[in-house]
């Protein structure tokens, strides 16, 4: 399965062209995607809560709550956390011509959501991080300094599932070999999003100069990691953004990541970061998994209704069982060999040498 965890998301982006990047996903390959939400703002402050405004467009992935490992389609429109649904197949429909509407489209990839913190200053956001982690379905950080870099990899009480850095502006700061390697360890992973070098993620006036940023900032992320936990995204704002595998792949061979590197960022590593992300709102605490419940119910009908069929098979056995101790056991106690009526009056060589010895301390010592 192939991941693209970042395709960016406003509340002021249409329905239609939300629903042609994701088919449009579903062709290229992109089994599981994630609609992003950037927050940039102040962070609200307590008591204040955290609220999702990304629609939930297709089921649950199987490894958070309520998803399911069978392939369901998106027959009926999902609820979002408000109670209201979201129909974006109509209302999409309604607006694609008449001859795209007559043909059939490929089904949408499973959804996820996703926010993006930008950090300027650590103290004012490190308390509402596991708000944020409970309302969206992936958490990221970018941050913006050398302090809030080094504090979102090395700092944070629960380490972030990506820290997604704006590779086409200049950072003003180096990122160490220790830093990024000590991250890794945590299980961080660092985001690339290809977008911003093809002009549709940045965001800037000179196209040149954010191409020219971009690939100094992934040659230098590439060389602090040595390729270990990258992570490939798209940050796409439109279907003209996004980009098969096999392209992605062969153009960050180009800046210094190695083919099977960069497979494993398409596939492999997204798939740890929405698994664990899963574990831990699905878990006990992140760490402990409820696999499958006990079925009590079942374990008492199951007692019941196999006593009579095992007393039937078992008794035999058992019956079988006893006849050989008591033929053992008469054997042992010299017994007659009958009905084990003769060997009640016989005694035991340990008796026997138990009473001798008392007989012996009772006999005076002169005798």
């Amino acid at each position: 399965m192939l991941y693209d965890l970042n395709i960016a998301w406003s509340p002021g982006t249409p329905a239609a062209e939300l629903e042609r990047t994701l088919r449009f996903a579903k062709t290229l390959g992109y089994d599981v995607v994630a609609l992003n939400h950037i927050i940039s703002g102040p962070i609200p402050t307590l008591p204040n809560p955290i609220t999702n405004p990304i629609p939930q467009l297709t089921p649950p992935h199987p490894s958070y709550p309520g998803g399911s490992t069978t392939t369901r389609t998106t027959t009926a429109p999902p609820k979002t956390q408000s109670g209201t649904t979201t129909n974006l197949s109509t209302t999409a429909a309604s607006a694609l011509p008449a001859t795209s509407r007559s043909r059939s489209a490929p089904a949408l990839p499973t959804t996820l959501r996703r926010a993006t913190l930008v950090i300027t200053d650590p103290a004012t956001t490190n308390y509402r991080l596991p708000d944020f982690a409970r309302a969206y379905d992936l958490l990221a950080l970018r941050p913006t300094s050398d302090k809030s870099f080094s504090w979102a990899c090395l700092a944070t009480a629960d380490p972030p599932a990506l820290v997604s850095l704006d590779l086409a502006a200049h950072l003003g700061w180096h990122i160490h070999h220790r830093t990024a390697m000590a991250a890794v360890q945590r299980g961080v992973r660092f985001e690339i999003c290809y977008a911003q070098a093809l002009g549709g993620g940045g965001g800037g006036v000179d196209a040149a100069r954010q191409r020219a940023n971009f690939i100094g900032n992934v040659q230098a992320l590439v060389r602090a990691t040595k390729g270990r936990g990258i992570v490939l995204s798209s940050e796409a704002r439109g279907a003209l953004g996004l980009r098969g595998p096999a392209d992605v792949v062969n153009l960050m061979a180009v800046w210094g990541l190695g083919p099977e590197k960069g497979f494993a960022a398409l596939g492999e590593g997204p798939r740890a970061v929405v698994v664990n992300e899963g574990i831990r709102r699905r878990g006990f605490r992140g760490v402990v998994d409820i696999v499958r419940p006990a079925e009590g119910g079942d374990v008492e009908a199951r007692k019941g209704a196999g006593q009579g069929d095992e007393e039937g098979g078992n008794k035999g056995k058992k019956q079988k069982k006893q006849q050989q101790q008591l033929e053992q056991g008469c054997k042992r106690k010299n017994g007659d060999g009958g009905d084990g009526g003769g060997q009640q009056g016989e005694m035991s060589k340990r008796q026997a040498k138990k009473m001798r010895k008392e007989a012996a301390q009772r006999r005076p010592e002169g005798a």
